[in-house]
């Protein structure tokens, strides 16, 4: 572990507390969790709301935990967690969307 990969390992920590602080409030919701900006779900498209909710919490969690990862790789190997960053930000958003379809459809009325 060297002491320079500490700041871009906090930043990146930083980030996964988000998606997965994300997660969490998906998973207290009494209301369906919507997944676009400045958008909501009526109630009345989804057929089970808890579920759907769960479902939802499960897809942020993971995309957090992928940042942990990314974080404690940053913390032994910078220019790894750096290819990983790329990946996770630029990949994982086509990835999140079509998760986040596949539970829409499953759960919507």
């Amino acid at each position: 572990m060297q002491s320079e990969n500490i700041p871009i390992a906090f930043i990146l920590g930083f980030c996964a507390m988000v998606f997965i602080l994300i997660g969490c409030w998906s998973a207290m919701r009494r209301d369906p969790m919507h997944f676009w900006a400045g958008t909501t779900v009526p109630p009345e498209a989804i057929r089970d709301i808890p579920a759907y909710n769960r479902a939802c919490a499960r897809m942020w969690w993971g995309y957090g935990a992928a940042w942990v990862l990314t974080a404690v790789c940053a913390l032994f190997y910078a220019g790894s967690a750096g290819v990983l960053t790329m990946a996770i930000a630029v990949g994982g958003l086509p990835v999140l969307i079509f998760i986040y379809g596949r539970i829409y459809k499953k759960y919507k009325r």
